[in-house]
């Protein structure tokens, strides 16, 4: 039998509020037992004592948006997301090329959209790196996809190929492709684009996992399950296999894939998906509980859903108000029927329309449904109308926060801002408003999109700038978050979106002691300082999972 453990010598974040100081907590088996005055501790007893020596004992961090095994494959692949600027990341395309000589296509992704002029890439430079091989890179927000001349051609798409309702094609003066496929546009490679094997994908989760881990995650919620999109396999069949040879050390919620055109039909097959994975994974280590539906774009490549229209490079107005990506009647009808069925919906809404239909959506369930318990969220939120920041509280919206964006950098300074109208750039990630009117936040990283780090995240929703920045607060001050309700978001509210509250996220009594250790204390030097905090280890289950080298 083994002997408890004691975590005592440090304060604890149980998962919302100011951390206890003199407290001890005591792990037995799998769960937490008891969380103690240090006094209270028995000494005489052969426990094992873990002295934190000051750093900060948490619940493990919980990652309610992203795509692990896209990310995984990513990294297994050609992998641009170091590139600090188009050079460079040439230069490991063309690095990549001649160390994999036998890969008929080049795949990867990871290439940032402000690299590039007006965030277009062109195909030549793929030509020139791959020696004329077929290449298809997704960008960083695997919203844009690049495509080489050779892989232009397989797919037959010509200068007289119309550009799909839910995409763009970027074209040269007479027509021909350029090289940038925006939003479905891309999806115009699936049938020549090679598929992802299943033995890829497993492999992909578990590198994806070995990344995770030593970031303090647990648990999270895989943003993109049940379909195939983009080339990337369905990771649903990965995580069953993880399961059965015990390789998953975490817990995952799948949201399922909503189909745009799929139609109303979807919801059966959802639920009986979900059902099964209740019956075989009753530890509920895999959760199908969840739906996914894209609202709209993002706003660099000018799709996100807005209330304005978008501003040309002299700042005039276009006619150009994004995408929604499912009529607004259509996305109502969805969500009401899903949320009848118990289903959680997921939105990506990013633009200011996109957050008005989608809250549209959750009005029309609640007036035709009643008050359930659904946990619906929104993610991304990048621009929110004021006067629909108070609405999330009112419909039981969760605002999920990929906060590491609510910052100045070149993406959003040189590719967005300067088209939007004036005035909104105060309106860019509002986070404090929404604390401000009651909402519930959780918090994830949309990896590999952005870092995984949540550490870097909360430095960001705390500060609203990167460290050592002298700029200015993105959208002012007033929407900074207190280091304590964003700490929040990525354990006790990112639980509560996945539906876990009941026994993770928090530490107290009878919780699973999935637990992560920060040195130093974030909250004992300034909110400047917090990126220096490091995850020391990382426990799931009673288990150190992974320990760092010098902690």
């Amino acid at each position: 039998m083994t002997s408890d453990i004691i975590f005592h010598g440090g304060p604890v974040f149980t998962g919302s509020g100011t951390p206890l100081e003199n407290h001890a907590v005591i792990v037995r088996g799998d769960r937490i037992i008891a969380v103690v005055p240090e006094a209270d501790v028995d000494q005489a007893s052969d426990a094992r004592r873990i002295d934190l020596r000051g750093a900060l004992l948490a619940p493990g961090f919980q990652d309610a948006h992203i795509h692990p095994v896209g990310a995984g494959i990513e990294l297994l692949q050609c992998n641009l997301t170091d590139a600090e600027n188009a050079e460079q990341t040439v230069a490991l395309i063309r690095a990549y090329a001649e160390a994999n000589p036998d890969e008929e296509w080049i795949l990867g992704g990871g290439w940032g959209m402000d690299h590039y002029p007006g965030g277009n890439p062109p195909r030549r430079l793929l030509d020139e790196a791959a020696g004329g091989r077929p290449v298809l890179l997704q960008s960083r927000d695997h919203h844009s996809t690049w495509a080489s001349t050779a892989a232009i051609e397989r797919a037959g798409i010509t200068a007289e190929t119309p550009d799909p309702e839910d995409g763009r094609i970027v074209r040269e003066a007479d027509g021909y492709p350029a090289g940038t496929f925006h939003e479905g546009a891309g999806d115009l490679f699936e049938h020549v684009r090679p598929a992802t094997s299943d033995e890829l994908a497993y492999q992909g989760l578990l590198r994806a996992q070995e990344e995770l881990i030593p970031l303090g995650i647990t648990g999270w919620q895989d943003a993109m399950v049940g379909a195939g999109v983009a080339g990337i396999a369905d990771p649903l069949a990965a995580y069953e296999r993880a399961i059965d040879e015990g390789t998953l050390k975490v817990h995952v919620v799948g949201s399922q894939w909503w189909v745009r055109d799929g139609g109303i039909d979807q919801v059966e097959r959802m639920l009986a998906r979900r059902e099964d994975a209740a019956r075989r994974y009753p530890d509920r280590r895999l959760d199908l509980g969840t739906t996914k539906i894209m609202v709209d774009g993002v706003a660099e490549n000018h799709t996100a859903a807005m209330l304005t229209p978008y501003r040309d490079e002299h700042g005039h107005d276009t006619c150009n108000h994004g995408l929604s990506f499912i009529e607004p009647s259509e996305l109502r009808g969805y969500v009401t029927a899903l949320d009848a069925a118990g289903q959680q919906v997921h939105m990506h809404a990013l633009g200011d329309r996109a957050v008005r239909e989608a809250l549209d959506a959750l009005q029309q369930a609640r007036e035709v449904n009643g008050a359930t318990d659904g946990r619906h969220h929104l993610a991304h939120i990048q621009v929110v109308a004021e006067a629909d920041a108070p609405r999330f509280a009112e419909l039981g919206a969760i605002a999920n926060l990929q906060a590491l964006w609510a910052t100045h950098e070149d993406q959003l300074d040189e590719l967005t801002l300067p088209f939007l109208q004036e005035g909104q750039e105060a309106r860019q990630y509002p986070f404090g408003d929404l604390d401000r009117a009651g909402v519930r936040f959780a918090a994830g990283s949309d990896w590999p999109v952005s870092s995984a780090d949540p550490i870097a995240a909360i430095h960001i929703a705390v500060n609203r700038t990167v460290p050592e920045s002298a700029q200015e607060p993105l959208g002012g001050a007033h929407q900074r978050l207190s280091l304590e309700t964003a700490l929040a978001a990525y354990t006790s509210g990112s639980a509560y979106v996945n539906r876990r509250d009941d026994d993770t996220g928090s530490i107290r009594e009878g919780y699973l002691a999935n637990l992560v250790v920060l040195d130093p204390n974030p909250f004992a030097g300034p909110a400047s300082d917090i990126h220096r905090t490091r995850v020391s280890s990382t426990w799931i289950e009673g288990q150190p999972v992974y320990t760092r080298e010098d902690s």
